[in-house]
């Protein structure tokens, strides 16, 4: 089973069909398609000629979400499924209420044969979340690790595969893949500020087969805001607790040929931790787009036109890897020992995007070239010179530890060469770039209908270390340089080539959708290491089929099941014995859809013949286990999936959205091997696997009306077990469990302009989510913002 990517023909910004640009670009109107190639109407579905033009109407001024209208006095009563019509009702037009419609390579949503879900631009206004892990928890199957309590730098996976910098998840931009290296160094130190995403897509278990390399778990798609057909103009003003604040403008306007968009986001805060002494723990990031396109021929048979992404982004954060003890932490949860005051994070991206896009009756086409660079270096609290931190933090009392952790926090000067403090930056450059080619082309033979989407991408990526340390000695509560020459620690390279094919075939025949597609992966990797001297060369391939299908049993029931070969590739320069990530996975669910529901249940398995870990610097390993990859051999995650939504209109122009989303996972390696990753260390056959919670809940009811709206949300997070094994984990061997509360208001005073409020974490709730790499680290606590939009 294979699913393309997910449209929605959203009231505010309609957004492209699969087949239309990937890379977010804004496609010529598509032609009716020949009769001979059009697909007849099938319930549910969308007939091609019907998918939203990318030459978009602008936003309509701000107001209440789309559910808080009140439905127009001709709107028709939802039928009982013998009642209703085998076709949907016409949308309404631009000002009256809209419905959306997503669709996956030809069939609808809720025909879809496999999970999907579309966090759409309303709810993600609704919520006013910066963080993309907290609002990705709201798709069942998507689990997070906390780290810094903002989402700088997002632990994410899906449906159990590890989240650690969600490096087995393929993160795509408008289609285009945007980790700094994702095949050299799939680790995600750079993630896209939310705030200025329209939509958000899940793809997940087989879905993941189109996009790639990551085709265990699925796909997260975060798409950015279209050109507008005409002038537009909005600004969003905000400020809160510990001087948080935010700016984000964005202006646009088109001819009937060309357009422009230009989008400006500055985010900031001083942060919510206690550094010894004071200071600053907070962080600062800008990022820039700028989106131009130029339709050459809009009325022929043949018509094409290109578009220009351009993109810069920095951050200079505070942040750390040093944690605290157990103790400490029950004391004061907010609290950041002095030894880690010079600890700096400073980044900038640049991104370039060149789209064509070819429309031919019922073939479009878009190729598209893109690179993007990211260069960072972090300076940091690396270890003792003599014992590694999280050790000393594990157990502080011991007659050994407590004069290290007495150094730790500037209660004790630092005596021997032992206790000497090693900091240094890791300075990494990061190259991604390439040229890929998506095509769309609808037909039909005999009975049968056909939506067949097919892809090549050819893409390079890259990743320089040079990872030096210096030593410093705690004296009176400062650092000290030990006058020490500086230490290099790393100076490598490694460098990949993959060329990645695919092919899906949507085909419908009555209530009946099958979806085979197949994927090729071909990689050959290079890694040079500079200081032994040393080159190794790696190469591979991979082929990924999937099956999926769906059976509709009444108008709003249908059925889906599917089987999918999952793929991770090792990361350049490992050993001869270590081979990629293999699995084959398994989902079988039930869907029922109808005007303002949804409810979805899914049972999920990942049978691994091959499971692999990548040891890195936030999991805690040092020098050499850096970036080395382990087989953990066969393993095994299952779990089950439930969502419901529901929008009550009891009339009177006010809504209540209620919605729920529920995850069960249960995990089991079934070898045993040893590894230097302190997140699995020695492992038992039947051991469970760190960082999946086996409870996630998250739920959200509102009321909204045309004047506003008010909306509380609930998450609830399980423990989880930081390193494997079995039976009940040690206290100090698992994070807390969590659950918190966000309350999110709404104003709109004018046709242009409303005011919001938001609460994150209401009841101020502190739990530890993680003690990866050096010490229990907290959860955001309570902060509470205020803003105004303002659009024309």
């Amino acid at each position: 089973m294979v699913f393309a990517i997910a449209v929605e023909a959203a009231a505010q910004s309609p957004e492209p069909a699969v087949g239309a640009p990937p890379a977010g670009a804004e496609a010529p109107p598509s032609p009716p398609l020949a009769p001979e190639a059009a697909p007849p109407p099938t319930e549910g579905s969308v007939p091609p000629a019907a998918e939203p033009s990318v030459a978009v109407p602008p936003a309509p001024t701000p107001q209440p979400p789309e559910t808080a209208l009140p439905a127009p006095a001709s709107e028709p009563v939802s039928p009982t499924p013998a009642q209703e019509p085998a076709s949907p009702v016409p949308a309404a037009p631009e000002e009256a209420q809209k419905k959306f419609e997503s669709v996956v390579v030809g069939t609808s949503e809720t025909r879809t044969s496999g999970s999907v879900h579309v966090l759409k631009s309303s709810k993600l206004e609704r919520y006013e979340l910066d963080d993309p892990q907290a609002i990705l928890q709201s798709v069942p199957g998507v689990y997070g690790r906390g780290e810094d309590g903002f989402g700088l730098r997002p632990n994410v996976g899906l449906r159990g595969v590890n989240p650690d910098r969600s490096k087995k998840v393929t993160l795509l931009e408008d289609g285009v893949l945007f980790g700094p290296a994702p095949y050299s160094a799939p680790a995600a130190y750079y993630f896209p500020l939310m705030t200025r995403m329209q939509s958000v897509r899940v793809l997940k278990g087989p879905s993941a087969i189109q996009h790639g390399p990551q085709t265990v778990g699925g796909s997260v798609e975060f798409i950015t805001r279209d050109i507008p057909a005409e002038e537009e103009f909005g600004v969003d003003l905000s400020g809160g607790q510990y001087l948080s604040g935010k700016f984000h403008g964005h202006y646009g306007a088109s001819t009937e040929s060309s357009g422009f968009l230009l989008e400006g986001v500055h985010l900031r805060s001083n942060g919510f931790k206690e550094l010894d002494e004071g200071g600053h723990t907070g962080f600062r990031r800008n990022e820039w787009m700028m989106k131009a396109r130029h339709q050459f021929d809009s009325e022929g048979e043949f018509r094409h036109g290109l578009q220009l992404k351009l993109g810069y982004s920095d951050e200079a954060s505070n942040e750390t890897y040093l944690g605290l003890s157990d103790a400490d932490f029950a004391q004061n949860p907010l609290r950041r020992y002095g030894a880690s005051r010079m600890d700096h994070m400073a980044w900038h991206r640049t991104q370039v995007v060149l789209s064509h896009q070819l429309d031919a009756g019922a073939l479009a086409v878009t190729t598209s070239a893109y690179r993007h660079d990211f260069h960072r270096i972090w300076r940091k609290v690396n270890r003792f010179a003599g014992v590694d931190v999280a050790s000393v933090l594990a157990d502080p009392t011991s007659a050994r530890n407590s004069i290290y952790y007495g150094v730790l926090t500037g209660q004790i000067d630092a005596s021997t060469p032992q206790e000497t403090l090693l900091i240094g930056p890791n300075n990494r450059t990061f190259v991604s770039q390439g040229l890929q080619s998506i095509g769309r082309w609808s037909t039909k033979t005999g009975a049968l209908s056909h939506n067949l989407e097919f892809g090549a991408r050819y893409h390079f990526d890259s990743i320089e270390r040079l990872h030096t340390e210096d030593g410093f000695r705690m004296v009176g509560g400062r650092l000290v340089s030990d006058g020490e020459q500086t230490a290099t620690t790393a100076n490598n390279m490694d460098s990949t080539h993959a060329v990645a094919l695919h092919v899906i075939d949507a085909v419908s025949w009555g209530p009946l959708v099958v979806t085979p597609g197949v994927r090729l992966e071909v990689v050959r990797s290079r890694s040079v290491d500079r200081l032994a001297g040393v080159a190794q060369d790696g190469s591979l391939e991979a082929l990924m089929p999937g099956l999926g299908v769906y059976g509709g049993l009444t108008h709003s029931l249908g059925l889906f099941a599917g089987v999918h070969r999952g793929f991770s590739p090792p990361a350049p320069g490992q050993s001869g014995e270590v081979g990629p990530e293999r699995s084959i996975n398994y989902e079988a669910g039930a869907r029922w859809t109808r005007s303002g529901e949804r409810v979805e249940v899914v049972g999920f398995l990942n049978d691994y013949s091959n499971l692999t870990d990548v040891c890195t610097f936030s999991n805690g390993c040092l020098n050499d286990n850096l970036d080395r990859q382990i087989d953990a051999g066969e393993a095994r995650i299952q779990g089950l999936e439930a969502f419901a939504e529901k929008t009550f209109r009891p009339g009177g122009g006010v809504t209540f959205p209620l919605s729920v989303a529920y995850t069960f996972t249960q995990t089991e390696l079934l070898e045993s091997f040893r590894s230097a990753d302190p997140q699995y260390g020695t492992v038992e056959a039947g051991d469970e696997m760190p960082y999946v919670p086996q409870h996630q809940l998250f739920a959200s009811a509102g009321v909204e009306s045309a004047f506003g709206g008010v909306f509380l949300t609930a998450t609830f997070l399980d423990t989880m077990r930081e390193e494997a094994g079995q039976g009940e984990a040690a206290a100090g061997e698992k994070t807390e469990a969590l659950l918190t509360f966000d309350l999110n208001a709404s104003w709109s005073f004018s046709k242009n302009a409303h005011l919001y409020l938001s609460a994150r974490n209401l009841l101020d709730n502190q739990a530890i989510v993680s003690r990866r790499p050096y010490g229990a680290r907290p959860n955001a606590p309570r902060t509470v913002l205020v803003g105004l939009k303002y659009s024309l």
